[in-house]
């Protein structure tokens, strides 16, 4: 039987599983009962197949997620508006445009900007020659990294609608899991799984902290110190070189978390993977039955979408 690759994600109330070719979104509404969005998509790997080779199918895999990730919290958002009686508007292309631009633009800020000024702080602070060519500069850097990443994630779980939406973050785990084991998809068969899974987003974004401080503590040694410039401007002109080099970081990040779900009796790749594992306990939470069933409604509905497409072709 062909094996079909899902994932997925929480959203409000609800949650959006995606197959090769088609991606479902289904929530809860305010009246119990169970909306689906359902459409087919077609990958870029399928139109420009030089996209599937490795490494370049990871920034590929991370640009579509965060395309269709905003389109299904949208359409949960709407659900939910309509549910409390609100305006529910669409979102227009140039404002998916705009919600991605800033989204990626907060990352940097937050992820690549801050810690590497923070880093150039510390040295200071420490008075120890730090700079941006040391493995030391990277490895302050990339903690630093880890720390604002676990502090956000913390911070945000306290809030009541996140933690609802960790629980449906642990309700999708349980489906893909009762998924791949060829089970059929019922609450009492996804309710036994561990919301834990070795291919989950958060454990791509703690991958893509930590290669990082390896690939930027291989390549800045090489890069001129350029002492003609004053301090700030040289920082930014080391942050600009970092900006391009998250293209091949989340390449790798990727290859590694997809080779983690393939292997995940392998002891080795089961220590690799703990750090992304640990912080799941925070990113997901033991969902209701009544989560787990609209986690399954999206993923039955994926896969039959995906089923249906291929008897076409």
């Amino acid at each position: 039987m062909e094996r079909i690759k899902v994932g997925g994600q929480a959203v409000i109330e609800g949650v959006m599983m995606r197959s090769e070719s088609a991606m479902t979104v289904s929530v809860r509404k305010a009246d119990g009962s169970i909306k689906t969005k359902e459409e087919y998509i077609i990958p870029l790997s399928q139109r420009y197949p030089v996209l599937k080779k490795p490494f370049l199918r990871g920034v590929v895999v991370l640009f579509e997620s965060l395309v269709h990730g905003i389109s299904a919290l949208t359409f949960s958002a709407n659900e939910a508006a309509q549910g409390e009686n609100q305006a529910s508007p669409s979102l227009s292309p140039w404002m998916m445009t705009l919600t991605i631009a800033v989204s990626l633009g907060l990352g940097v800020a937050l992820f690549v900007v801050l810690p590497h000024f923070l880093t150039v702080a510390v040295g200071r602070g420490l008075s120890t020659p730090m700079g941006v060519n040391t493995f030391l500069f990277h490895l302050i850097d990339g903690f630093i990294k880890v720390a604002v990443f676990i502090l956000y994630i913390v911070a945000i779980s306290r809030m009541p609608d996140i933690r609802r939406v960790f629980m449906y973050h642990g309700a999708e785990h349980k489906s893909i899991f009762a998924f791949e084991a060829g089970e059929e998809l019922s609450v009492a068969n996804a309710r036994k799984y561990s919301t834990l899974h070795p291919r989950c987003g958060t454990s791509f974004i703690i991958t893509v902290l930590l290669i990082s401080v390896l690939v930027f503590a291989v390549v800045f040694p090489f890069m001129p110190k350029l002492p003609g410039f004053p301090g700030l401007a040289r920082n930014l002109i080391y942050i600009l070189i970092k900006i391009p080099l998250l293209v091949p970081i989340a390449g790798i990040s990727y290859e590694f978390i997809r080779l983690a779900g393939e292997h995940m009796d392998n002891r080795i790749m089961a220590t690799l993977s703990l750090p992304g594992i640990w912080l799941q306990k925070i990113t997901t939470q033991e969902p209701s039955d009544d989560q787990i069933e609209v986690a399954l409604t999206a993923l039955s509905r994926s896969v039959q979408l995906y089923r249906e497409k291929n008897e076409e072709t």
